[in-house]
């Protein structure tokens, strides 16, 4: 099953040196999932052939304007398009009102459903299907800033069809993908082990939007497959970064290794840095496993080393 995650924006605050406001996108078995939306999402979203069409989920993080100044137009040029689908957004407090004005004081009447859901806490379900669950995180920044907890379900066990005998019923297949033994007509007892191979053990993606640097160990991040943590500065700046509440590099290194993750994914650079591998190395001195965000790559989230990259249609990679 598809589990990736495409980055579409790495930059913070400011554009600089080709890096655009934050944003990604998640695919869960093709099911796409937009997490942020700065300022230039829709020509990212182009510029890296996404079917954005397809987006029925939108989560924002905080309401820093590097986080969400780009939805508004994104929401407008869905209308334009003809959009008929349920568009889900789930935001803090005030992003229901900001979208709201928006489309009051141009007097737009969408075409589509535009359902909005408010984030209040950590550990909240925000969305639900066969595959995938999303929660939340809060995050420790100068406004109230959740993160997202993308984890998999446990998923049947696998039957062998080669060895599978043909005359059982639909019922008792069930029961063999459900990890139960079954007894045929004759009263032979068929062991699901014999019959079955187990299923992957479910993988989790953890986004971890602006936030200072905590020890403290959050539950539902341990043993991560991957976690992003923003890194603004680099350890140089570590004062500024706990008055402005950010991380450095080094931080969300110690943050992955303290969680027990098993890839670490780094961006959010500040405007000042030209070059971002000292952001590299400066994480994997806490956490070799470290990769950057670098826009139009897309990372696989995979239960095994090393982090997986594919490098398609990209147009900007800061090496």
């Amino acid at each position: 099953m598809t589990f990736e995650v495409k980055i579409l924006g790495s930059n913070s605050a400011s554009f600089a040196f080709s890096r655009h406001h934050t944003s990604q996108l998640v695919n869960s078995n093709q099911n796409l999932f937009l997490v942020d939306c700065g300022e230039a999402t829709q020509i990212q979203l182009l510029r890296y052939q996404v079917r954005y069409s397809r987006i029925n989920h939108i989560f924002i993080s905080h309401l820093h304007g590097d986080h969400y100044l780009g939805l508004i137009g994104l929401i407008f040029t869905y209308q334009l398009q003809g959009r008929t689908d349920e568009l889900h957004i789930y935001g803090p407090k005030g992003l229901d009102e900001i979208i709201t004005t928006q489309l009051k004081y141009s007097d737009s009447r969408l075409n589509y459903s535009l359902q909005y859901h408010e984030i209040s806490n950590g550990n909240q379900l925000l969305f639900e299907n066969e595959d995938l669950k999303i929660t939340t995180l809060t995050m420790d920044h100068r406004i109230p800033c959740f993160g997202f907890v993308f984890e998999e379900k446990l998923r049947k066990y696998k039957l062998n069809r080669d060895i599978l005998p043909q005359h059982f019923t639909k019922e008792q297949l069930m029961d063999l993908k459900d990890g139960k033994d079954v007894i045929d007509s004759d009263g032979k007892i068929w062991l699901y082990s014999d019959l079955t191979t187990p299923p992957n053990a479910p993988r989790k993606y953890v986004y971890c939007s602006d936030t200072r640097f905590s020890n403290s160990i959050i539950e539902n991040v341990i043993g991560a497959n991957l976690i992003y943590h923003e890194a603004t500065f680099l350890n140089e700046m570590q004062a500024r970064a706990e008055t402005t509440f950010h991380s450095t590099a080094q931080e969300a290194g110690r943050f992955a290794s303290i969680h027990n993750a098993k890839q670490l994914l780094i961006g959010h650079f500040s405007s000042r840095y030209f070059d971002t591998q000292p952001f590299l190395v400066e994480a994997k001195l806490e956490f070799e496993n470290t990769v950057l965000a670098v826009e139009g790559h897309t990372i696989e989230v995979l239960p095994i080393q090393p982090i997986k990259v594919k490098e398609k249609h990209v147009e900007v990679i800061n090496r």
